[in-house]
């Protein structure tokens, strides 16, 4: 039997070696059923652990090589025998211990548990707008196309109700400039409610040209 391999290191001495493959279940429980229905959401990632020694020839450098590779945490390639039925492209060192015997010859044996890293299903990386190209157009029940002439016409909006604002405002201050002349702005003056309310709408025109500028940044 082939010893295992994890990239080009061979496991010359590994004394046992154990695969595990967990499914994810979910647990229904569902009124008048004796039992409980389990509905699958996948499969947990494949397994593997090797326990062994190292050679005393070699031991010091095959347990810096093992060492290295556990603390890089990088995906590593497996190959060996119990894993010939299992799709299995990539692994990850998800743990490494290691005991030295006390004593002059003292052995080195070691535990490696590995862990199935899969790749990321398509698309793995999107745009930072979401990723609508990746899916195509139409993808999402929507044409990207037809969504950027609503936001013109949105934006178009906003320009008109902000020129509209603008005369008014120009109104409004041609009116308190009249309603001020002399001592036209005593509380007795008919216009005074006028100019009160004048001050109400510039402050409203404000928050207009405040809502105009957030409508642009959102349209461009």
């Amino acid at each position: 039997m082939p010893a295992p391999m994890i990239d080009d290191f061979e496991l010359k001495a590994a004394q046992r070696i154990r695969q595990e493959t967990d499914q994810d279940f979910a647990r229904q429980k569902i009124a008048g059923l004796d039992g409980t229905l389990h509905q699958k959401l996948g499969r947990a990632s494949h397994r593997v652990a090797i326990e062994g020694v190292l050679l005393p020839a070699t031991a010091v450098a095959d347990l810096k090589t093992l060492q290295e590779k556990a603390t890089r945490g990088d995906e590593v390639s497996f190959t060996a025998d119990i894993t010939t039925a299992l799709s299995v492209q990539k692994m990850v060192i998800e743990s490494f211990r290691a005991e030295q015997q006390v004593g002059p010859a003292g052995q080195v044996v070691y535990r490696i548990v590995l862990a199935e890293s899969p790749p990321l299903p398509p698309p793995a990386e999107v745009s930072s707008f979401g990723g609508l190209d990746d899916f195509g157009a139409g993808a999402l029940g929507f044409d990207p196309g037809a969504l950027e002439g609503v936001l013109d016409d949105v934006a178009g909006a906003a320009g008109s109700i902000m020129d509209a604002a603008d005369a008014a405002l120009d109104a409004v201050d041609q009116l308190k400039s009249l309603a001020n002349l002399g001592d036209l702005a005593s509380v007795g003056n008919p216009l005074k409610p006028v100019v009160d309310q004048a001050g109400a709408i510039k402050e409203l025109g404000g928050k207009l040209r405040g809502l105009e500028g957030t409508v642009r940044g959102i349209t461009g």
